[in-house]
């Protein structure tokens, strides 16, 4: 089974709809935290909100986790070991504020086991995987310099 989530604010439409086309041809459920999104996507197994205990449930027994670029669903992937696929929502595109979940991908791009679609063409080829490798807590490149950065910091 595959869960896909978009946090409680806001809708998240271009995930959703890349999904439901996709769904057909994966062979595999998809169940879709939706958030306040009137549409109905047929093919997918759609629910608005999840109570915290459920969400935990369908994170954990999920093969893959896809999301927008939450960082609440990234560090739940790494917590629970999960495949996690992002699709940042985009400014340019209305889809949030401004872009700072573009800021988020470019950011965890390179943890283990985040795999991110730039563009939600690239979601297939990723969803089709059944070897793609899971999140951990394994530190990004960055912890090492922030701790450098904090000594020198402290020493001065």
């Amino acid at each position: 089974m595959i869960f896909a989530t978009v946090g409680t604010q806001l809708p998240f439409p271009r995930l959703m709809n890349a999904l439901a086309t996709l769904v057909i041809d994966l062979d595999e459920p998809v169940i879709a935290q939706t958030g306040p999104d009137p549409t109905r996507y047929l093919a997918l197994d759609q629910r608005e909100t999840l109570a915290p205990a459920e969400f935990s449930t369908l994170f954990q027994e999920a093969r893959i986790i896809v999301a927008h670029a939450g960082m609440g669903t990234i560090l739940s992937a790494r917590r629970w070991h999960k495949p996690l696929v992002i699709l940042p929502r985009r400014h340019d595109l209305g889809e949030h504020r401004n872009d700072h979940q573009l800021a988020t991908a470019r950011h965890v791009a390179d943890l283990p086991g985040i795999h991110v679609a730039w563009e939600d063409a690239e979601l297939a080829p990723l969803l089709r995987r059944q070897d793609l490798p899971s999140a951990d807590e394994t530190p990004g490149p960055g912890r090492a310099a922030l701790i450098g950065r904090l000594r020198d910091f402290i020493a001065n």
